[in-house]
């Protein structure tokens, strides 16, 4: 048996990267073998809207919003130092109340849904069976025949309708591992994994029949509910009309030390909170309760030889900031345009793969910081800004307390306004509205005190790095000084472009809005402009000085958060 992929897994990463093989490159073969029989529950059922994005590219956004997944326009909190809700909206208008289905367009591509993983992810596969993928369920990779850093063929061991097993020798011209936390391809290769100990948590999870939603919004719209307790967190996320994903989340310590059983923890969650056991009030629990280590880690190298890591066996970010899925199908889709840019030998090989690799691995990283800064601040801990110094130098920026606590007030983590940061993150406005809901204090962003803004190039270097796109892996110029790194890309070459020709704060934000005019863009193209001047100037890509003879910039910030 020989293909030229062979995806081990068959969860959401590894449809996606079947079926954007098949979709771009369809004289490819690929084989997808998973070890279980779908459809499966499993954790992991909220995304944020860059997946609409990936859903329409894979060409199954139809059939996803054809099953009515409650539409995510946000989030709510009960976090940090204020113990009231405020609540996080994707969309800074109200939604759209139209039957449904909807096209994706207009408000479709800024929001995202809450999904039903075993209808989810067997409709995800059974998509790529119909894009030419073979598909073979209850089939579970035994052994990996290597030579060095490259894979010769995987041993899998097929169950037979009678229930024997059958096993065969797969051939491969390029493997992807999509096993999840197993991680199977990995582990065989002998590649180690890094897990932050801060973020060692359990999570345990059941679901719920007929409860009420927090919010209805629109139609079929609503927010996943994020409300802390004194030793974890609870969510509750509605994955379709009538059943309900609640879990909660606590250290792995307090779990152990609490010599309790983890029906006991949830049980005493859930009747606690005064929110979560008023909407289950009249509810029917499935009783089929579920619990697992929910680690963060990130391995160590995405790429061998003629193998990548996809998904979850490419690294997990805690579940705080509803990441997961996200995470693992723009990974999914960074695989299969490298392996389709490694076919078309446009680019050199290991600049592909290295690419992959960083790019990917950032990302992980970021979430795991980020995650870490959240779970601080929800103990308000009077050490916290020296602790976003930490994280500031995790990122491999030394800041002092105060500075790095205003580094993590106004958006940091955005890295050169990467678009794959922003893809799978808040972004700046969003972390900044985070951070100034965290710590009860309005978010200001740094730009509107300054009015004198000049470029600073000094000791950078040109450097080339990856952009992915519909199908393909376009090289973007770069700057590089240190481990700081600002990719030419639209909205930056923007900034550079208008401060070649004006250093003044007023004008610079004048001539913003007369090209977003003249492109025919809505006025939230100006905040993004912002939005990169904002994250060059944290980076010291472009210095700010205020004089006082002159206004400052007066703009109004995206609305995120109530």
């Amino acid at each position: 048996m020989h293909f030229d992929c062979l995806i081990l897994g068959g969860g959401p990463a590894a449809s996606t990267v079947g079926a954007l093989l098949r979709r771009y490159k369809p004289e490819l073969s690929v084989m997808i073998v998973e070890r279980e029989k779908f459809p499966r529950d499993h954790i992991g059922e909220s995304m944020l809207p860059v997946m609409m994005s990936v859903l329409g590219e894979m060409g199954v956004y139809d059939k996803v919003e054809a099953q009515n997944f409650p539409i995510k326009i946000g989030s709510t909190y009960r976090w940090g130092i204020r113990k009231d809700l405020w609540s996080l909206s994707f969309l800074d208008e109200p939604l759209t109340d139209a039957p449904r289905p909807l096209p994706l367009e207009g408000q479709r591509l800024s929001v995202a849904f809450h999904v039903d993983r075993g209808i989810y992810d067997k409709l995800l596969l059974e998509h790529a069976e119909e894009l030419g993928c073979t598909v073979h369920e209850q089939a579970k990779a035994i052994h990996v025949d290597k030579e060095g850093d490259k894979i010769l063929a995987v041993d899998v061991a097929f169950v037979q309708p009678d229930g024997s097993e059958t096993i065969e020798r797969v051939t491969a011209k390029y493997f992807v591992d999509a096993t999840g936390a197993t991680s199977m391809l990995r582990k065989s290769m002998g590649v180690e994994a890094e897990f932050p100990t801060r973020l060692r948590n359990i999570a345990v999870w059941d679901y719920w029949q007929n409860p009420e939603w927090a919010e209805t919004i629109g139609v079929g719209g609503t927010r996943v509910q994020i409300l802390s307790v004194d030793w974890g967190w609870l969510w509750f996320i509605p994955i379709t009309a009538t059943r309900t994903s609640v879990g909660l989340v606590t250290h792995a310590d307090y779990y152990k030390n609490s010599g309790k059983s983890t029906e006991e923890l949830y049980t005493q969650a859930i009747q606690q909170d005064p929110i979560v056991s008023s909407l289950l009030k009249n509810a029917q629990r499935e009783n089929n309760l579920r619990a697992t280590k929910d680690w963060s880690y990130v391995a160590e190298r995405m790429t061998g030889e003629n193998w990548f890591l996809a998904g979850d066996a490419a690294g997990f970010a805690d579940p705080i900031l509803s990441a997961g899925l996200t995470l693992a199908q723009v990974s999914a889709r960074k695989v299969a345009d490298s392996i389709i840019e490694l076919e078309n030998d446009l680019h050199d090989a290991q600049w592909i793969k290295d690419e992959y690799n960083r790019t990917h691995r950032f990302n992980v990283l970021q979430h795991h910081r980020f995650a870490q800064f959240w779970y601080a601040s929800n103990g308000c801990s009077k050490d916290l800004k020296e602790y976003c110094s930490q994280i500031a130098a995790d990122a491999g920026i030394t800041l002092g307390a105060e500075a790095a606590f205003r580094w993590m007030a106004t958006g940091g983590f955005t890295a050169g306004n990467r678009p794959d940061v922003r893809s799978t993150s808040f972004g700046m406005t969003g972390i900044s509205a985070i951070a100034g809901k965290i710590f009860g204090e309005e978010s200001t962003w740094h730009i509107k005190r300054f009015n004198v803004f000049k470029l600073n190039l000094e000791g950078s270097s040109e450097g080339t790095i990856a952009i992915y796109r519909d199908g393909e892996i376009v090289p973007t110029k770069c700057y590089r000084r240190g481990d700081s790194e600002l990719p030419l890309t639209f909205a930056n070459r923007v900034v550079i472009n208008a401060l070649k020709a004006e250093s003044d704060g007023v004008c610079l934000h004048r001539a913003f809005q007369n090209m977003v005019k003249q492109l025919n863009q809505t006025d939230k193209a100006v905040s993004y402009l912002l939005e990169a001047m904002e994250s060059m100037v944290l980076e010291g890509w472009i210095t700010a000085e205020l004089d006082e003879s002159k206004p400052t910039m007066a703009f109004e910030q995206m609305t995120m958060f109530s």
